[in-house]
């Protein structure tokens, strides 16, 4: 049975503004909101996120082509270290494990991180920031999304086999990067303007980990939502536990971990973003 959604983390991630205060609003103002970029269209073939069992055999999630239906605006670039500093300066975000360079961008934070990052970005400026969705952060990504099939090897019910073989294959595509953080724009922009997307650092989405198990007799399906780990996207895709900076330490995916793990957010219309506060009566 699929697991049922609440509006619980919602609410949590709303009420986290509150306590950022007037300073963090008028470190915003100093500067402006962040400059957007607005996909209007966007068509990719897609594969589902998630683990899928037949069984207890591992399989590829279903692969679709899928289209923009609504268009969205996406940071033109990653949130700045300089940037998260403020949100540390005003109280709403927790300080970096080490000190980093203000105009590079911000790395070595966890999904909370981004989290409080986004809610604060809200409240000082008004606007609906947040974690893009897994597939909204592949549309924008275009041409630069990368399919995480498994690779085709004789037992896929020998899980360490699995991660040899997708290891060895991304290694071979030269997916090993170097992780030291370079200027915004080093690696060049997609054909939406997006710039360094799936560079090295890799960006937190607000998707949750998927199990799906099929029986292989019935083929009735079963699914288990896990918000423990979420999604970050880049050269791959890569399930992470939420609460881990180091992506080396916390990676559930198969294959190469992220180099770094960084923020880009997508903003919503306003009205809509009004809409719902007053609906959940904040």
């Amino acid at each position: 049975m699929r697991a049922k959604r609440t509006l619980l983390p919602l609410v949590a991630a709303l009420s986290l503004p509150l306590a950022a205060g007037a300073a963090g609003v008028a470190d915003i103002a100093d500067v402006g909101p962040p400059e957007t970029v607005r996909i209007e269209e966007s068509r990719i073939l897609y594969r589902q996120p998630g683990e899928y069992l037949v069984g207890r055999s591992a399989t590829n999630g279903p692969l679709e082509e899928i289209a923009l239906t609504q268009p969205f605006e996406i940071m033109r670039r990653q949130v700045t270290a300089g940037e998260y500093g403020r949100c540390v300066a005003a109280g709403a975000c927790l300080a970096l494990d080490k000190a980093q360079d203000p105009d590079l961008p911000v790395t070595g934070v966890n999904w909370h991180d981004a989290a409080a990052y986004a809610a604060w970005l809200r409240k000082a400026t008004g606007q609906a920031w947040r974690l893009p969705s897994d597939r909204e952060w592949s549309l924008a990504a275009g041409s630069r999304y990368r399919d995480d099939a498994l690779t085709d090897i004789a037992d896929a019910d020998d899980p360490s086999r699995r991660w040899i073989a997708m290891y060895e294959a991304e290694s071979a595509r030269g997916t090993d990067v170097d992780p030291t953080p370079r200027p915004v724009g080093h690696f060049g922009s997609n054909e939406h303007g997006l710039l360094d997307i799936a560079g090295n650092v890799w960006e937190w989405t607000d998707s949750c980990y998927l199990r799906h198990r099929f029986d292989p007799v019935t083929g009735a399906e079963s699914v288990v939502e896990n918000c423990g780990i979420r999604i970050a996207q880049g050269s791959h895709r890569a399930y992470m536990t939420g609460f881990f900076r180091d992506p080396k330490a916390g990676a559930c995916s198969v294959g190469i971990p992220p180099a770094n793990l960084g923020i880009r957010l997508v903003r919503d219309d306003p009205g809509g973003w009004r809409r719902l506060k007053t609906w959940i009566g904040l």
